[in-house]
């Protein structure tokens, strides 16, 4: 689920949380890293399970229409219970390893706030795709998939309420509501008529290494820091490390580090990954000034011989 590019970023967030609080405390930053990206996990499902806690409060409005005196979105349709059935939805709401894994993790933030789910059905119901969905007197799998695909696309993933939810839940959710978004997109794009549940369950990182990766990058960072600052002195015109932003310091040196001390990454791997974080993150600027230190300082490592690269290398 995670990829390399993402843990960089988990890192380039600690190690600007240390700036901003002044907290020297290593121990504090990998505990924080740790947490964020098990966190990121954590937002995955939650918005995984908002799918299946919808398909729930529509089966309960399903059932309230059923008295005569009340009045319901689904009564002008031929098929009140067409999107109750919705295949895919049904794949996720019954899923019994996701119920486990949100009971053991004990998240129950759509329980406590239902209000949110209510939101995003209304906005399901009042849509052109529901309309079109509901009207067509027949569905198959495929037709399944595609509506699902298409209100998550235009009706969760941007909904603004949400997003707000989120950021007030947990400061680094922030970044990864995008990654999980088009994470989960993909999934359900993905996903077959007899899927395993398992499926929807991936694993956070690829393996054991990655967390390795992260824990070294972050700590080979930090400890020095004095010396990567005096790898960039002198390999840009009137070099002042006050005047240069906290995201570009900071990416500067996770890249030396990477280059100096990650012997099965190539070069051109770290330099690209570093970039394109700059151009998310940073000034519009910066992938250009992070280039062209780095470009002068590769062509250094090589001449000395302090590049020493190994291994086919890791995205």
């Amino acid at each position: 689920m995670l990829t390399r590019r993402h843990i960089r970023v988990k890192v380039m967030q600690c190690i600007y949380a240390l700036i901003q609080s002044k907290d020297d405390s290593l121990e504090k930053q990998e505990r924080f890293l740790k947490d964020s990206i098990e966190n990121m996990y954590t937002l995955y499902l939650l918005m995984l399970s908002l799918l299946g806690e919808i398909h729930g409060f529509a089966k309960t409005q399903v059932a309230l229409s059923s008295k005569k005196y009340l009045a319901n979105a689904s009564d002008k349709y031929p098929n009140k219970e067409k999107f109750l059935n919705n295949k895919l939805l049904l794949q996720i709401a019954n899923n019994e390893l996701l119920k486990t894994e949100l009971s053991k993790r004990k998240i129950k933030n759509w329980y406590l706030n239902g209000e949110y789910v209510k939101l995003i059905y209304k906005e399901i119901v009042e849509s052109k795709s529901y309309a079109s969905y509901m009207l067509a007197p027949t569905s198959n799998y495929e037709d399944d998939k595609r509506l699902i695909q298409t209100l998550f696309k235009e009706i969760i993933a941007p909904n603004e309420k949400i997003y707000d939810y989120f950021e007030d839940d947990k400061l680094t959710w922030i970044d990864d509501i995008p990654i999980v978004n088009t994470f989960l997109l993909k999934q359900l794009k993905k996903v077959t008529k007899d899927q395993k549940q398992s499926f929807f369950l991936p694993r956070l990182l690829k393996d054991d290494a990655d967390m390795v990766f992260a824990n070294e990058l972050l700590t080979k960072t930090l400890l020095n820091n004095e010396k990567w600052e005096a790898e960039i002195e002198g390999k840009t015109p009137n070099w002042d490390k006050d005047r240069i932003a906290d995201i570009d310091s900071i990416l500067l040196k996770m890249a030396i580090c990477e280059l100096l001390n990650f012997s099965s990454i190539p070069e051109k791997v770290t330099i690209n990954e570093f970039l394109e974080i700059a151009k998310e993150y940073s000034t519009p600027k910066s992938s250009n000034f992070i280039n062209g230190i780095l470009d002068k300082l590769v062509r250094e490592y090589k001449a000395d011989g302090r590049l020493n690269k190994k291994g086919r290398g890791l995205l």
